[in-house]
């Protein structure tokens, strides 16, 4: 018996082109017969557009699928995770953290940016604590500071002291001006103290003589390797001034943050920073609402303006259905108001609400409604599409507008971050961030394990601290007419930020080097899926042995 691709001419059949297996019959005759050649690769793996209509009208999430490797000369070390949200914003890791109250506020958004990506601030806090949150991300590391924060000679050292606890600035060395900017001196970080609250900052200043500057001509194209060379010759200096030629304060350089920045020159880790050497933070917005429901457009701009101020980089229209008149109608108002502001609007799950919302004027789109691990948005409501198909369908429209997508909700491993990203630009974080000690969430021990505070933004609880207007409550008729959307629950206390991200980094230089792909777009351009049934999914992880050691992620 032997198995041939031939074409059959049977007595009684129409002619076939299969597969058939030839044994003694005397009806068929086998014409021009060649061994058979498998072509089955393109059979079983298939392209998106092939792969999701041939599933249709079933949703499948991401362990209904696997990715098929391919031809690859790319090692893991060469990847390039680089990806762009707008024309303004290029992040070197494509993670954003999710805006939750429990997982994203300063400490987490520094954290993320010195990791390459990006955190959202959430907004379960008054519009003066958001701000603040903001400047301690955008002041955190410079290189050159461009627009210092200076005192006058008139002022206290308690005036220092109240300012530096008023803007929660984490520094406490300040530049001397007069009213027209000339230097005049610099008030060092060692008299700044309770003790000298009456003394005026000119009694403790070094004066303009004792104060090392540079002309702002002497800078040159590279003002980190300037500031690098001037520390390097002048030992134990920490502080460098940058001046015009009419002695105005122009700059600052410190040391620290200098050491910092040609320290991760030398991580695989590249931060997210601005065109002023800043890290780069995002903050989320609810929509401010008058008495009669209509939007309350002086205070979403006035407050979304200080934010600006401080240096914000993307503002997130967050609500559960971002397909509705009220989230178009804000994003207009923000684009209006804020040209070159990257917008990030959502959450949606079709083609339709991505259309939708880059009408209205948004650079990137959330995707997910149900799928994160404390989110009951479709037990509760009974809404939601399973998360990669809700990305197909959302990346059609994307497609069409020329808009990135994020996929929002669901990522529990770093395998799917690598399946989100071959119809997305990017992913955003919440549980695999919410035990990372930078989370703000409580911490609770519990039989000698520690855990923090992890809670949809859903949740009773998040709805009365501010997020209720993200489905279309309002904070006061909670306890009557609304029902929760979320749960509260736990996680383990983990490591730091870094270490988590380093983690998820290493799965997706492997998950692009199975796949030959170099860069993200290769990633898209060379994906092939297919489906996976029960006993298959049981495959892909750990099985038939008893786990002594796991390499998830670091524990602390």
């Amino acid at each position: 018996m032997k198995t041939y691709a031939c074409k059959l001419e049977t007595d009684g059949f129409p002619s076939l082109n299969k597969l058939e297996t030839i044994v003694s019959f005397d009806h068929i005759h086998c014409l021009d017969a060649i061994p058979y050649k498998p072509t089955m690769d393109k059979d079983f793996y298939l392209k998106a557009d092939d792969f999701f209509l041939r599933n249709c009208p079933n949703g499948l999430t991401f362990d209904d699928l696997s990715l098929a490797t391919c031809y690859s000369e790319v090692l893991p070390r060469d990847v390039n995770l680089e990806t762009q949200l707008s024309d303004s914003m290029k992040l070197s890791l494509p993670i954003l953290s999710s805006d939750m109250d429990t997982v994203t506020e300063s400490n987490m958004a520094i954290a993320m940016a010195l990791c390459g990506g990006i955190g959202l601030i959430h907004y379960n806090m008054s519009p003066r604590a958001q701000v603040k949150q903001i400047a301690r991300v955008k002041y955190h590391v410079h290189g050159l500071i461009q627009d210092p924060i200076t005192i006058t000679a008139d002022k206290f050292v308690g005036d220092v002291l109240e300012l530096i606890k008023q803007k929660s600035f984490q520094f406490r060395t300040f530049p001397i001006v007069d009213e027209k900017e000339k230097l005049l001196g610099l008030l060092p970080g060692r008299v700044v103290k309770e003790r000298y609250r009456s003394r005026k900052v000119t009694d403790g200043m070094l004066t303009r003589k004792e104060v090392y500057t540079i002309c702002e001509d002497e800078v040159g194209m590279d003002p980190i390797a300037t500031a690098d060379q001037f520390f390097s010759k002048h030992m134990g200096i920490h502080k460098l001034l940058v001046v015009d030629n009419k002695d105005r304060l122009r700059g600052l350089y410190t040391l620290s943050d200098i050491e910092r920045i040609i320290g991760e020159n030398r991580d695989h880790l590249k931060p997210a920073r601005d065109s002023k050497f800043r890290l780069l933070c995002g903050a989320a917005i609810s929509t401010p609402r008058k008495k009669d429901n209509s939007i309350d457009k002086n205070a979403l701009l006035e407050h979304i303006g200080e934010m600006v101020e401080q240096g914000l980089d993307a503002i997130a229209v967050s609500t559960a259905h971002g397909h509705t008149k009220g989230v178009g109608d804000t994003t207009k108002l923000i684009r209006e108001d804020f040209p070159s502001l990257t917008i990030i609007a959502g959450n949606v799950t079709s083609g339709e609400g991505v259309e939708f919302l880059a009408d209205a004027g948004a650079n990137a789109i959330k995707v997910g409604q149900g799928p994160g691990s404390i989110c009951t948005t479709r037990v509760v409501a009974g809404v939601g599409i399973p998360q990669m198909t809700a990305l197909y369908t959302a990346s059609q429209g994307a497609k069409k507008k020329g808009v990135s997508i994020i996929a929002d909700g669901g990522i529990s491993k770093s395998g799917d971050i690598v399946k989100a990203l071959t119809l997305s630009e990017a992913v955003i974080c919440g549980g695999l961030l919410a035990g990372c000690r930078e989370a703000p969430g409580r911490i609770v021990e519990i039989e000698g394990k520690y855990y923090k505070q992890y809670r949809g933004m859903g949740s009773l609880e998040a709805m009365k601290e501010g997020s209720a207007s993200r489905y279309g409550h309002k904070k006061e008729d909670l306890s009557a007419k609304s029902t929760a959307e979320g749960i509260e629950a736990l996680k383990e206390v983990a490591g730091s930020v870094k270490e988590t991200i380093q983690t998820l980094v290493g799965g997706l230089h492997s998950g692009l080097g199975y796949l030959g792909a170099k860069n993200l777009k290769e990633l898209k351009d060379k994906s092939r899926y297919i489906k996976v049934s029960a006993a298959g999914q049981k495959e892909s992880g750990t099985h038939d042995v008893i786990e002594v050691k796991s390499s998830d992620f670091a524990r602390s």
